[in-house]
């Protein structure tokens, strides 16, 4: 199999069992979300809020995604969506009590699950990695 096919399978089954294995973990701590609504809260917490196209920019997905996204959120009572006071067309994504209390474990089985994914692996050979990804990212937004 020639490299670059090679690669393109590979990180395509990377991406699908990193999802699955995390929704697992996630389910398994009683954490009912999955990793598409994770990436969502996680941006959140540290921003606290932001326009729903801002955060589609982010993660991204298209705006479309993004609202069934942040309706699932909302059906939980996880976020609210805010009028923007500046521009009444802009609607804000904003963290509900519950979401906020759900920070700490979900930051805490998301660390502990990468952590379990790159377990004997050298650090050397992390930073190469993700810098390699960083370089195909950039390949791929042109720059």
């Amino acid at each position: 199999m020639m490299i670059i096919k090679e690669i393109a399978v590979n990180v395509n089954i990377l991406n699908s069992r990193i999802k699955k294995f995390f929704f697992d973990k996630l389910q398994e701590n009683g954490i009912n979300i999955t990793p598409e609504q994770f990436l969502v809260l996680d941006i959140l917490w540290k921003e606290q809020s932001l326009s729903q196209q801002k955060i589609a920019d982010i993660i991204q997905k298209d705006k479309n995604s993004v609202t069934k996204i942040i309706d699932s959120l909302e059906k939980k009572n996880l976020v609210r969506r805010e009028v923007d006071k500046n521009d009444r067309r802009i609607n804000k994504i904003e963290l509900t009590d519950e979401a906020v209390a759900l920070e700490k474990l979900t930051t805490e089985v998301a660390i502990n699950f990468m952590n379990d994914v790159v377990k004997g692996i050298d650090n050397k050979d992390l930073d190469t990695f993700v810098n390699v990804m960083r370089q195909i990212k950039n390949n791929l937004e042109g720059e």
